[in-house]
């Protein structure tokens, strides 16, 4: 008996069709699916597939408060500045990155328009772990 990866990602929002536009305008994502009047669930829902992942959007009230918990999606450096690009022309919130160490890669923050926090990186989990193991020091 074992775990074999995430099934999906859920997000409460409070308008569908103003995140489908995020999810699908600003980061590529595809839409399979539209409860419109007939919801299967707790409310009216959207699902997409991202990077292969499946995201299921629900109506309803979103988190009361910003946090730093957040969802990072893995991207190629060269395709960062053109989320950015993207992201700021849909009006989202772009957060100020935290220190980062070299080799760490890079990473934009942004909150979706119900505060939900996601990342967009360029590194790896192994990248990271060799980059503590050596010491490296915040560089910015």
């Amino acid at each position: 008996m074992s775990i074999s990866g995430i099934s999906h990602l859920t997000f409460v929002v409070r308008d569908l069709a103003r995140t489908a536009r995020l999810l699908v305008e600003g980061l590529g994502a595809t839409e399979v699916y539209d409860s419109g009047d007939r919801p299967h669930a707790l409310s009216r829902e959207k699902f997409f597939v991202l990077g292969g992942v499946w995201i299921a959007v629900m109506e309803g009230e979103p988190p009361a408060e910003r946090s730093y918990r957040h969802v990072a999606f893995s991207v190629n450096a060269d395709d960062l500045l053109g989320y950015r690009v993207r992201l700021e022309a849909l009006g989202v919130e772009i957060r100020p990155s935290r220190p980062r160490i070299a080799g760490e890669g890079d990473s934009l923050y942004f909150y979706d328009f119900d505060d939900h926090l996601f990342e967009l990186h360029t590194g790896t989990l192994d990248a990271r772990l060799s980059a503590y193991r050596e010491g490296a020091e915040p560089t910015r």
